[in-house]
């Protein structure tokens, strides 16, 4: 401990009368925590839910800020949370804002994001699993590490599997360290519930469960305009009613991942445009052409086709893609 420190640990503390005024509305503006919330409104549309428990996140922390200004004294809380839901639907993007906010509310040093595996962290003999585990803990210390498909790391019918130790590391930098590192665990809700039912050391330290739900056909279809927005293109009326007619078939379909799938079906329908401008008779076009989908860009998928293969007696086995 150095001098200076000492110095100041035995300086008395001031203690502030009770009615001491407090302005959060300007500890919110200096803390420049709304641009983050406002950005994850624009980025994600939905989740509702989702949101809400991000800002009582936030909330939680700048009122924390205060507290300590005030000589208002108490352990940190711990942060270490649980993101639930199918593929799709936002977790890594929520993530990465939480990682800004906690940063700027000074409860981590820095707002990076390191998102890993199983691979990343597990090896594949002895004495590897701890060097990874390890280094992936040092490069993430000051910010977040999220921990995709993170039910991966335990797998009790392999008995020579390294993943408990993994798992073991972890929880103890999760309890040790847990006013400089924020882990994120991510995955299935079913396959999330088992591995905290068999993990009950990670499931106490988890103090925050948020669930992701799947978005609405409506709501895809508002993200999809956002994604082609972007990119400097637009839907035409039919385009539009026939995204949201492809999106509700698509999702009774398996290996359906909410936006991810939308991303991909646009990708494709740019596919299908370029396409038919190259290959249109005329050859002329217009700047408005280069940025319009058509119905027929996005009627062309294999998704249309389904209910036509199956009037003929085809393979009736649901498509995976379009």
């Amino acid at each position: 401990m150095t001098k200076a420190t000492e110095t100041e640990e035995n300086q008395p503390k001031i203690v502030l009368p009770d009615d001491t005024p407090v302005d959060l509305e300007k500890e919110l503006r200096l803390s420049n925590v709304t641009e983050v919330l406002d950005q994850l409104d624009k980025e994600l549309i939905g989740l509702k839910p989702v949101k809400t428990r991000i800002r009582e996140t936030a909330a939680l922390l700048l009122v924390d800020r205060v507290r300590n200004k005030m000589n208002l004294s108490a352990s940190s809380p711990t942060l270490h949370m649980s993101f639930t839901g199918n593929p799709g639907t936002g977790k890594t993007t929520v993530a990465l804002r939480m990682a800004e906010i906690l940063h700027r509310l000074e409860y981590v040093r820095t707002g990076q994001l390191i998102t890993v595996t199983r691979d990343d962290l597990v090896g594949q003999y002895i004495g590897h699993t701890a060097p990874k585990t390890k280094e992936i803990i040092k490069k993430a210390m000051g910010g977040v590490l999220f921990i995709d498909e993170a039910y991966y790391l335990y797998k009790p019918e392999n008995e020579r599997d390294y993943g408990a130790e993994s798992i073991e590391i972890l929880l103890q930098v999760m309890e040790n360290n847990r006013d400089d590192l924020v882990i994120v665990l991510a995955g299935y809700k079913d396959k999330m519930d088992t591995f905290f039912h068999s993990n009950p050391g990670m499931r106490s330290r988890v103090a925050h469960h948020i669930d992701f739900p799947d978005y609405s056909a409506e709501e895809l279809l508002a993200i999809a305009k956002l994604m082609l927005a972007e990119q400097n293109y637009r839907m035409s009326d039919d385009a539009v009613k026939a995204l949201l007619e492809y999106t509700k078939r698509r999702m009774t379909m398996i290996h359906f991942a909410n936006a991810r799938s939308v991303r991909n079906a646009l990708d494709r329908a740019r596919l299908r445009q370029a396409n038919r401008l190259f290959n249109s008779s005329s050859k002329s076009v217009k700047k408005i052409d280069l940025m319009t989908i058509e119905a027929e860009d996005i009627l062309s998928s294999r998704v249309f086709q389904e209910s036509e293969l199956d009037g003929e007696g085809a393979d009736t086995k649901p498509l995976e893609a379009d």
